[in-house]
């Protein structure tokens, strides 16, 4: 009798065993291609500097994850070429270096092409134009760049900002202070150790939405402000992207993020 629950016992783990087998093989299969070897999709680790609302940034009322118009759209692009977008927080002027290093095989970060960056990465077409403005105080009395004359303009370092508020001190002789996050311009505002800051109307727009204190205008010579997505220098990447980006724009993608994220500062 022993004997024969052990030989029914051994039949009933070898049918479980076998059919567990069946069941992995078969899930193999699935992502296997005809030759029997295993396809994974390629994985693009993307750097973003997430303290730039509604471009990305983190609602931490809602979660952890990195959300945006910018990200909505590099994932769109990662499934028009085929590949899984891996996005990684950094500070925004360690974002080309860290491509030109390798750690980071793209870039969108609200970034605009200048002679500078286009000298160590490439850049693919514009996806999206923005205005410039002024953010200050209400109480402060600044509406106009006039009234900037022998104060503190803040900026957010190695952005095309900078280089706006460094013309806008030289010509109304005022002094600029850079800072590594948007953030810190806007908490240095409200805390009196800067009188305005230098932001992206967009990004204005949210900060404005929320804290009835303050207030914006735009700035006076508006330069051709374009955002593009940065890869390394002779990628491949660049013509794939771009490919993507007119395919997304053709069928109204990029207008849908645009009018889900973006609004002008009025």
């Amino acid at each position: 009798m022993k004997n024969k629950f052990f030989l029914l016992m051994l039949v009933l783990v070898i049918g479980v065993l076998a059919a567990c087998g069946a069941k992995e093989n078969k899930d193999n299969s699935a992502n296997s291609n005809a030759d029997g070897t295993t396809e994974q999709k390629q994985v693009l680790k993307v750097g973003t500097s997430a303290d730039y609302a509604p471009f990305e940034y983190v609602d931490a009322a809602k979660g952890e994850d990195i959300i945006g118009f910018d990200i909505d759209l590099i994932k769109l692009v990662g499934e028009k070429i085929g590949v899984d977008m891996q996005v990684q927080d950094m500070d925004f002027n360690s974002l080309v270096p860290a491509l030109q290093a390798g750690k980071i095989d793209v870039v969108i970060s609200g970034m605009t092409p200048n002679p500078e960056r286009e000298q160590v990465v490439d850049f693919t077409d514009k996806y999206n134009e923005t205005e410039q403005v002024i953010i200050v105080k209400k109480e402060s009395g600044i509406k106009k760049e006039a009234d900037l004359a022998g104060k503190k303009i803040g900026v957010q370092t190695a952005s095309i900002q900078e280089n706006l508020g460094n013309n806008i001190a030289k010509k109304v002789d005022a002094t600029v202070e850079g800072r590594t996050r948007i953030p810190e311009i806007i908490q240095d505002m409200m805390s009196k150790r800067l009188d305005a800051g230098v932001l992206e109307g967009g990004v204005a727009k949210g900060y404005l939405k929320t804290n009835d204190k303050l207030a914006a205008f735009p700035v006076e010579e508006q330069p051709e402000d374009f955002k593009a997505i940065a890869v390394p220098k002779g990628s491949d990447l660049k013509d794939k992207i771009n490919k993507a980006l007119k395919e997304l724009a053709d069928e109204g993608k990029i207008q849908e993020l645009e009018e889900k994220w973006l609004e002008k500062v009025e």
